[in-house]
C-alpha cells in the first residue's frame, strides 16, 4: 500500500474554495467539475467535493484492494462510506486516521 498525494474534504460551497485556494492563495486548479474542485498546493493535490464536511481524507492504493480492505479490516480498521461507483472505500484505522483505500 502506498499513499498519492490527494487529500479530499468535503464542503457545501465550492466557489467558495475556489475563490479562496485559488483566487487568495494562487494554487494551481487541476479539477473544476460541477461536484469537485482540486487545487495542486505544491506538496499534495487538496480536492473539495460537494458536501457535508467530514474533515480531510488521505487518499491509499494498493495492489489487490479487496485484499487490503480485508487485512486492514482484521487489524481494528472500520468502514466509513463506501460506494462503488465512485469508486470509494473510506475507512478509518484504531488511531482515527480516515483514509480511501483505492485499486492501484
Amino acid at each position: 500500500m502506498t499513499s498519492t498525494r490527494d487529500v479530499i474534504l468535503r464542503t457545501n460551497d465550492l466557489a467558495g474554495a475556489k475563490a479562496h485556494y485559488h483566487g487568495k492563495l494562487g494554487f494551481a486548479t487541476v479539477a473544476d467539475a460541477e461536484r469537485l474542485v482540486g487545487f495542486d498546493t505544491g506538496s499534495f493535490i487538496l480536492y473539495f467535493e460537494l458536501g457535508e464536511a467530514n474533515g480531510p481524507v488521505f487518499d491509499f492504493e494498493a495492489e489487490n484492494m479487496d485484499e487490503m480492505k480485508q487485512l486492514l479490516l482484521a487489524q481494528g480498521c472500520s468502514v466509513v462510506e463506501e460506494n462503488a461507483a465512485v469508486p470509494r472505500c473510506y475507512l478509518r484505522d484504531p488511531f482515527g486516521l480516515v483514509f480511501n483505500l483505492a485499486q492501484r
